[in-house]
């Protein structure tokens, strides 16, 4: 199914409109593997050889985990492969070592690269093994050789380096921090076996992670580089706000430090605020998600004197978020980011338009999961949860014998809910996606919140900005649906569910830092304070 191979960053969150939920769902595990590749020409210089003549003893393996006991728990994955193989040699052919080992033990060497602080196991004997083994096949005066545990190290360190950087931290642990999105499956055994018979030149190119990860790193890598530079200057503030016309050392602070973020051209050192500055300063505020008026108030202040090594770890646990999800998009699909406050629509990894939304309280945190939208649901009633029932309707009902009326609500049995209609707090649509928290998407009558920078109000579900012309995008396949009578199935007064005849992924996620496609690194305020805990567990 087209859901399981997806994502950009990923994202939602909570409305007044729907009810809190603790109880976790079950959650599909998403496919995402990559096949082996097949009609490989063997005779490539460089490429693996499939020959089945160089063989070795299949308790060997037993007696190399024994001498490194910590690649044990990788001792299944090895096996699986060589079973797969009647245990003849991968990395060795009749001439010797193939050049694929030595960018397997660069890439491993240089694995700080990919945000992780994990040592490699065994270095030196990697190292030592590898080297010599290269040694042998290059002196082309003694004839060539293999050995066992240079062979079982490098698979051994590949099965290290696919656990760590390719699928991140375990289930258990990701689904700790309310993270439930379907995590993806790497064939890791049939993806060794393709990566060995690719040319050496594309030697681990067409890795399972998903596009954000790269822009990450090469991000990782820039502000790094910052960071060894001393970093950027922080901001002294003298007064509450600068804009265009002011003057003083702050300015000349604000100046050095957007060169430094790339947000302006070379530094002038100017302590004027002039139109430059403004442009440079609005380029900032579009990075970090806030309202592009060219004003640094305190909230820019603040987001500038964040240091660089926070900006660095908070860089470092996204990566961490985008090994968890599918790496190769495909088809349409739904994308809510939290900390963006952005629904975006994409088609396989291409973003067509985004919205803003509203997002659930950091006391009613939005759960991050994936469900597909089946309904479009005009003139809905709203059917009010138990929490607000409890704590916002009876009280008013006995405070007011009018309350009822006056909200244009309704007792059916021994449930409550409100009439469609303008005044709805579901608006004139709503969005299903079946799933165990009783989340959707919907309209809303206070249009006022979406203008802000910060947009966690709600109690659970995810209000839209523009929710028509999500209905028009949703139903474009459905020809009977147009835009007049969507416009008036929504003002009907009366509840309609339509039925999606494709049904459409959603995915809810939590990034909190991601490039856009103008390539430019956008932060975004860490609003349910998640990002730390994930640094903790990444440094355990």
């Amino acid at each position: 199914m087209r859901i399981y191979s997806i994502l950009y960053l990923a994202l939602i969150c909570l409305t007044g409109a729907c009810r809190d939920a603790q109880k976790k769902p079950y959650v599909r595990t998403a496919k995402d593997t990559l096949p082996a590749k097949s009609n490989i020409d063997p005779s490539i210089p460089g490429n693996f050889s499939p020959q089945r003549s160089m063989r070795f003893d299949s308790t060997q393996i037993g007696q190399f985990l024994s001498q490194y006991p910590l690649l044990k728990e990788y001792g299944s994955d090895i096996q699986k492969f060589y079973n797969s193989r009647q245990f003849s040699y991968a990395w060795f052919d009749s001439l010797g070592i193939i050049e694929q080992a030595g960018n397997l033990l660069n890439r491993i060497e240089n694995i700080a690269d990919e945000g992780l602080s994990q040592k490699v196991l065994y270095k030196g004997a990697f190292d030592t093994l590898v080297a010599d083994e290269q040694n042998k096949t290059n002196d082309r005066t003694t004839a060539p050789s293999v050995d066992i545990n240079t062979e079982l190290m490098l698979t051994a360190q590949y099965f290290y380096y696919a656990r760590h950087v390719w699928q991140g931290l375990p289930q258990k642990e990701v689904e700790a921090m309310d993270w439930f999105l379907p995590r993806k499956k790497i064939e890791k055994d049939a993806l060794l076996d393709s990566l060995l018979r690719s040319p050496t030149d594309s030697f681990l190119a067409d890795e399972p992670l998903y596009y954000q990860y790269y822009k990450l790193k090469d991000q990782l890598k820039e502000y790094r580089t910052i960071a060894s530079q001393g970093g950027w200057p922080t901001i002294k503030a003298d007064k509450k706000k600068y804009q265009l016309g002011d003057s003083g050392t702050a300015i000349k602070q604000i100046r050095a430090y957007l060169h430094v973020t790339g947000d302006l051209p070379p530094d002038d050192g100017s302590s004027l605020f002039d139109s430059t500055l403004a442009r440079g300063i609005k380029s900032f505020q579009r990075r970090f998600g806030m309202n592009e008026d060219a004003v640094v108030g305190p909230a820019v202040i603040r987001e500038m004197n964040v240091p660089v090594n926070q900006r660095i770890e908070q860089i470092v646990v996204n990566m961490e978020r985008c090994r968890w999800v599918p790496a190769r998009p495909m088809g349409e699909y739904l994308v809510i980011n939290i900390p963006d406050y952005k629904l975006y629509v994409f088609n396989n990894d291409s973003a067509l338009w985004n919205m803003n939304v509203v997002v659930g309280q950091a006391v009613h945190k939005t759960v991050i999961f994936y469900g597909e939208m089946k309904y479009v649901v005009f003139s809905p009633y709203w059917n009010i949860p138990p929490g607000i029932l409890k704590n916002e309707v009876l009280p008013g009902i006995r405070r007011n014998p009018n309350y009822l009326a006056s909200h244009r609500m309704e007792k059916v049995g021994n449930s409550y809910r409100q009439k469609p209609g303008p005044a709805n707090s579901l608006g004139l649509v709503k969005f299903l996606f079946p799933n165990s928290y009783n989340i959707y998407l919907h309209d809303t009558p206070s249009k006022n919140l979406f203008g802000r920078e910060n947009r966690a109000f709600s109690h659970g579900c995810i209000r839209l900005a523009e929710p028509k012309k999500l209905a028009e995008y949703l139903l474009r396949h459905q020809p009977e649906w147009t835009t007049d009578k969507i416009t008036r199935a929504m003002n009907a007064g009366k509840e309609q569910y339509v039925t999606l005849k494709d049904p459409m992924p959603v995915f809810i996620g939590y990034f909190t830092a991601f490039v856009t496609s103008d390539g430019k690194l956008n932060f975004r305020q860490d609003v349910y304070n998640r990002d730390g805990r994930l640094a903790k567990t990444m440094m355990q």
